[in-house]
């Protein structure tokens, strides 16, 4: 019925390295309170992964519209939830 297991890292696996295809994942950090987000900033770090502060809290809204477009493409390109936003120099 639902067809032969198989074994996927998607997301999790993502997270699991802090890395997809050889780059550090992103992690996008917005808030109003600065010590807060260098302690978030710091835990993003210690799992590899890069810190990107984003601005202010009103900046939370396009990053929800981001995170939703971005779970939009996941089936219609065959991502198999194998994909990460990165943002290149």
């Amino acid at each position: 019925m639902f067809g032969e297991p198989k074994k996927e890292m998607g997301f999790a696996g993502l997270l699991t390295t802090g890395e997809g295809h050889g780059f550090p994942l992103d992690v996008l950090i917005t808030g109003d309170d600065s010590a807060a987000k260098t302690k978030v900033a710091e835990l993003v770090c210690s799992g590899a992964m890069r810190p990107l502060d984003v601005g202010p809290l009103r900046r939370a809204r396009e990053l929800e519209a981001l995170g939703f477009l971005h779970i939009s493409v996941q089936q219609p390109l065959e991502l198999n939830w194998q994909s990460a936003i990165k943002i290149l120099p």
